[in-house]
């Protein structure tokens, strides 16, 4: 069976599903986790949620290294990590080096020229760093896929991953790089579960980890929506969505408003390295997340 080495770059500790993401990821046999990096607000809090999982999966080998902090220019941020405090009282790490991601990413991207998937889940400010910093390495990825923007709604709307540091977005998708696949909000909003069903389906002792962090998720918000999970399943099985190619930019020039909104120019591959997700087969998804638990 042939493994894919995956980076994968996490804003875990906020929502819930970079955690569900990562479990799917520990347990998918065809993913070599290569190492994992946390960026925005609470970086070592980051760095502690992916390590409490890693742990439940037995997993102790993957590396985890601490990204930046704050925006690069404009946007919100996100200070605070608050699944943190469902695993606070688990043994883990709090003695992470700081800013060590871009170049752990820098790093083992170069070992492996043309090899590597880069899954991004949360605000693009360690990979523009990198991509800044090492242009080349842009292109000696195989890939780039992430859970960004919002590419078939209203006009001004912003996904969170794309706001919280639109300058960083754009930066991204503004490099001459490797092919690039982005499931947007309108498509990822599609996969939602209850609480009752995810109560019945989260069996795994990685699963039952993120259960017990998703009880703060629960306590204000109704479903647990499979954003990120969706991003991480469809490189193993990239028929679960329908795409088109074209081109992504990201706004930063409208303001408090409309920075941040992600603007996608369908046409051939001509045009430019990215392809977006237009459509999903839910329940495709949700067979090919959960079969890597049995």
């Amino acid at each position: 069976m042939d493994q894919i080495p995956i980076l994968l770059d996490t804003d875990i500790g906020s929502d819930i599903d970079d955690a569900v993401a990562l479990a799917y990821l520990l347990r998918q046999p065809r993913c070599e986790l290569l190492g994992i990096t946390t960026g925005t607000g609470n970086v070592a809090q980051r760095c502690a949620c992916a390590e409490v999982i890693c742990r439940a999966a037995g997993r102790t080998d993957v590396p985890i290294h601490a990204g930046r902090e704050r925006p690069l220019l404009i946007g919100p941020g996100q200070p605070n990590a608050p699944q943190y405090d469902a695993i606070k009282n688990l043994p883990h790490r709090t003695d992470w080096p700081t800013n060590t991601a871009v170049e752990f990413l820098r790093r083992t991207i170069r070992s492996r020229p043309g090899e590597i998937t880069l899954l991004t889940i949360g605000p693009l400010g360690n990979i523009a760093l990198l991509f800044a910093l090492d242009p080349e390495v842009a292109h000696l990825l195989k890939a780039i896929v992430s859970m960004a923007g919002i590419f078939y709604g209203e006009p001004d709307a912003r996904e969170w991953n794309v706001l919280v540091d639109p300058v960083a977005a754009a930066i991204v998708y503004n490099t001459t790089r490797a092919p690039h696949a982005s499931f947007g909000l309108d498509v990822t909003l599609q996969c939602a579960m209850d609480p009752g069903e995810v109560r019945r389906r989260f069996t795994d002792p990685v699963l039952k980890t993120v259960g017990d962090m998703a009880r703060v998720w629960f306590e204000t918000r109704p479903t647990m929506i499979f954003h990120d999970p969706l991003a991480a399943a469809a490189i193993f099985e990239p028929g679960l969505c329908g795409v088109e190619s074209g081109r992504v930019q990201i706004d930063i020039d409208g303001g408090a408003q409309k920075a941040g909104r992600s603007i996608f120019t369908p046409g051939d591959d001509a045009v430019g390295p990215d392809r977006v997700a237009k459509t999903v087969n839910v329940a495709g998804f949700f067979e090919a997340y959960f079969k890597v638990f049995n």
